[in-house]
């Protein structure tokens, strides 16, 4: 069903990504590039920009590969190279890049080595895990915001989180700046490290106290594409199998996509869904969260994508709320939009993911 909510309410001036000038159609918009750009560019000065808290102030961080808290350790998905590697510009680094709901959100770059991380479930372990992809436009992964905040929000409530660093940039469908439209991946690395990591944690399932057959996952924007892309791509492997790992299923049981984008490519009519996404009947039930003044990525990706599943017979529950903006993540408390976590958390009881306490 589809839940179409028109409450009200406010989005702060400095929640928002850049309002990117210069024509660019919103669904190719791509916010993350421009705005590390910028400071990139602060960075060099030692000056204040709009975008950016004074990066006088954090540049000591500039540069340093992004590690978990203390207590958790990232480890990486293959056990050599990864299939269909393609050269970086230089090696993995961090940066901070934006505000976002008054914090500043780090960015991960250059991502060549494909890495998770396991968040054990807190308290009363419900036996369900979640796969976490962060967004960033697949041209870098929104680490924090996208990524450790919400593997700690669901660890904290009895789910075991794994937080993917997958392949980045230009492993999904992207915006490329030098010719001003929107390109696919020449290899899928995201999809076969989303696939991957599907299947470490099933085989992993008795050790870290999970039920295999309660594994799903959840992403935002460009995250909320790789969602969909493993949720119509589980069937086959996008390389060919490693180990006993790869033959554990990678179709997952549930899945979240945040304001996805990526959905309205290849359109051949309006409200039909990017070809490359083949929903069947097969697709796991999914839970869509978007705002409709998104302006990042239209609020149609959500819509089309409910459509889609809604023909296939696929349960689909979504939520669009009046305001949000892009890539509120967890920082909206207090609105409405900020309701999501507990939204989801009624639609997994309804499922059958976790159990019904009430």
């Amino acid at each position: 069903m589809i839940h179409l909510r028109s409450s009200s309410g406010s989005s702060s001036p400095g929640s928002r990504f850049d309002p990117h000038p210069g024509g660019v159609p919103a669904r190719h918009r791509d916010p993350l590039t421009r705005s590390i750009g910028r400071a990139l560019n602060a960075a060099r000065r030692c000056v204040p920009i709009v975008l950016a808290w004074s990066l006088c102030a954090v540049v000591p961080a500039f540069g340093d590969v992004w590690q978990p808290a203390t207590g958790h350790v990232q480890v990486p998905i293959w056990p050599g190279s990864a299939p269909d590697s393609l050269p970086q510009a230089g090696p993995e680094f961090s940066a901070p890049v934006t505000r976002q709901a008054d914090k500043v959100w780090l960015s991960v770059q250059r991502v060549s080595r494909p890495k998770m991380t396991v968040y054990p479930a807190q308290g009363t372990n419900t036996g369900a895990a979640i796969v976490v992809f962060p967004g960033g436009g697949y041209h870098v992964l929104a680490i924090d915001l996208e990524g450790t905040e919400l593997c700690e929000w669901f660890a904290a409530h009895g789910i075991t989180a794994v937080l993917l660093k997958y392949r980045v940039p230009n492993t999904g469908p992207h915006w490329d700046d030098s010719c001003r439209c929107q390109r696919d991946a020449r290899s899928p690395s995201a999809l076969q490290d989303a696939q991957r990591t599907l299947g470490l944690v099933r085989a992993h399932a008795a050790e870290w106290h999970v039920d295999p057959h309660r594994v799903g996952v959840i992403g935002t924007s460009a995250g909320g594409h790789l969602v969909a892309d493993i949720s119509t791509h589980w069937a086959k492997r996008a390389y060919t199998p490693v180990d006993a790992a790869d033959a554990q299923s990678c179709r997952p049981d549930f899945a979240i996509a945040l304001y996805p984008g990526h959905l309205l490519e290849h359109q051949r009519s309006k409200l039909e869904l990017n070809p490359t996404i083949p929903v069947t009947s097969r697709t796991p039930p999914t839970f869509l969260c978007q705002a409709m003044d998104d302006p990042v990525d239209s609020v149609n990706n959500s819509i089309v994508y409910a459509l889609a599943l809604q023909r296939a017979g696929v349960p689909v529950e979504t939520h669009l709320f009046a305001r949000g903006g892009h890539a509120f993540g967890l920082r909206r408390a207090g609105e409405p939009v900020g309701r999501w976590p507990e939204l989801a958390m009624d639609w997994l009881r309804t499922i059958g993911i976790l159990p019904n306490s009430r």
